[in-house]
């Protein structure tokens, strides 16, 4: 059988099951030792944050099995054009390594770790709307992003500067690739963030309250999640514990002013703190009611700020938050559905939970100086907040909107 048509097995499991000291081998490695521990230890760097260890592991992966069982080389061995043909082969990968859901790369039988014979190194997926439809997705029409496509010049290139500073291999040959335009897509003018209308996010927190007055116990957690992914611009990495920061009720702090701040840490692992508006503290208090608790915080209060619903304990799973919003977002489509806003409730179903961010930046960037608003959303530069002001944009349609195209009209 080809190995183009042979399903890859994992080479790499999670952060917590896996081990740089393990002498133990995957059988597809064993030709290819040498490889295999230097992407070891090079994934395993990034262990202080889950998501990037886990972008790292993907992206590293996929290069040696396709070195391996493809090209069948060592990365010693990779050069430019090898490169440029892997990139090839991301964009249309065989269907053998195209899989329809995520699953866990091992699992564990009979006390051991063994190969998740589901797993596949990509995976074709559908929009929401599409699978509300019942569409189910279809490896022929597997894409992929220009997203991804710059995720693995990124961290390639990483890998490979890492490779020459451990005297691996003498050259990085992602660097030597000249027009990677021929790959990338340049962005020309300003994006568009994908936010919430001032309608949709009305209908959304507004369903959020009816969600908490008929089942306090179960959704004034909801609530307070949608009030601080908005309020906050919090990202849900940022509400989620992890080994890196577990946040908790004592994150809220007053200075000595009597103004209040919110800690948190963000991506690259960067601690800052948040402007909490008076509507914030408000919807602080409300939810700490409902926990029983004092209207506010008390300094070093150690009490998980997001506890999970049964035991004891932070929630931990960025997963579990976004089914919590997500069930927000579907009982708001269905209240707009039914008040006759067919068009928004469609166009919610796209909605993710970082849209909540991105509205909350939008909406505050009209109002606040970006200065401001660039420091509590933690971007690196104010060039980023700058996204959000969409004041051009609007200007830019007005004076197209009413462009003709007959010579009469």
């Amino acid at each position: 059988m080809s190995m183009s048509k042979q399903a890859p097995t994992p080479l790499f499991d999670t952060l917590e099951n896996i081990s740089i000291l393990s002498e133990d081998l995957p059988a597809t490695a064993m030709a290819y030792k040498d490889d295999y521990r230097h992407a070891l230890q090079f994934i395993y760097s990034y262990r202080g944050s889950i998501p990037t260890f886990n972008s790292y592991r993907r992206e590293t992966e996929r290069l040696l099995q396709w070195c391996w069982l493809i090209a069948k080389k060592p990365l010693q061995k990779i050069q430019r054009v090898d490169i440029e043909t892997f990139i090839e082969f991301c964009q249309n990968p065989p269907i053998s390594w195209i899989g329809t859901k995520n699953v866990p790369r091992f699992m564990e039988k009979n006390g051991e770790r063994i190969a998740n014979p589901e797993w596949r190194p990509f995976v074709a997926t559908i929009s929401k709307s599409a699978h509300r439809a019942g569409r189910q997705p279809d490896p022929k029409n597997y894409a992929l992003s220009q997203s991804a496509l710059q995720a693995i010049f990124a961290i390639l290139g990483s890998f490979y500067n890492y490779l020459i500073q451990e005297e691996y291999v003498e050259a990085n040959p992602v660097a030597q690739i000249r027009q990677k335009s021929k790959f990338l897509r340049k962005q020309q003018g300003k994006a568009i963030i994908r936010r919430l209308t001032e309608l949709q996010w009305s209908y959304v927190i507004e369903t959020a309250e009816l969600m908490a007055n008929q089942n306090p116990l179960l959704h004034e957690r909801t609530l307070f999640i949608m009030n601080a992914l908005f309020g906050m611009y919090l990202r849900i990495s940022e509400l989620a514990a992890s080994a890196r920061w577990i946040p908790q009720m004592g994150d809220f702090k007053r200075d000595l002013d009597g103004h209040w701040w919110f800690t948190t840490v963000g991506k690259g692992n960067k601690e800052r703190n948040i402007v909490v508006s008076d509507a914030m503290l408000q919807a602080l208090k409300r939810y700490r009611q409902s926990l029983s608790l004092s209207p506010l915080p008390t300094p070093g209060e150690t009490l998980a700020l997001i506890p999970k619903e049964r035991g004891k304990g932070p929630v931990s799973s960025t997963r579990h938050i976004r089914m919590i919003v997500q069930e927000c977002f579907d009982a708001a489509m269905l209240r707009l559905q039914q008040d006759g806003f067919q068009e928004e409730a469609a166009q919610l179903q796209a909605a993710t939970v970082h849209w909540l961010r991105h509205t909350g930046i939008s909406e505050d960037v009209k109002i606040r100086p970006r200065e401001h608003v660039r420091d509590d959303a933690g971007h690196g530069s104010s060039a980023i907040t700058d996204k959000y002001i969409d004041i051009e944009l609007r200007a830019r349609h007005a004076s197209g909107r009413k462009k003709s195209i007959k010579p009469d009209e």
